[in-house]
């Protein structure tokens, strides 16, 4: 299902151009527009879904595929590791009402903190 005031859904779509790359039967990835770290990535769902709660555990296989496929292209591209972020509901930081995954490309010494 596409929301149609759902930015995510127009892009994941392909109704607002954007540049993947990663694409498969149920997600794409493409990079964030405002970066929190060089090469940070969105991994989203092309039907909707509101966060991870709301996501059909049927499609938990092929999510895991698109992290593992855009993560060793991040390590090929020369860094060292990545983090994985998902916000679920405004109080844990989501902006966008649509599921979605940040990778956050890493490489040692970059100063990036995390809270855990």
């Amino acid at each position: 299902m596409i929301k149609e005031d759902c930015i995510f859904c127009k892009l994941a779509n392909k109704i607002i151009p954007a540049e993947f790359i990663y694409e498969s039967d149920n997600f794409v990835a493409f990079p964030d527009a405002n970066p929190k770290v060089e090469g940070h990535t969105l991994i989203v769902p092309k039907s909707h879904s509101v966060n991870l709660m709301d996501m059909p555990a049927t499609l938990g296989r092929e999510l895991l595929e698109a992290i593992k496929f855009v993560g060793e292209m991040k390590i090929k591209e020369g860094f060292q590791g990545f983090n994985i972020i998902q916000n679920n509901f405004p109080a844990a930081g989501q902006v966008v009402m649509h599921s979605h995954i940040h990778l956050l490309p890493r490489k040692e010494g970059d100063g990036v903190r995390m809270l855990v």
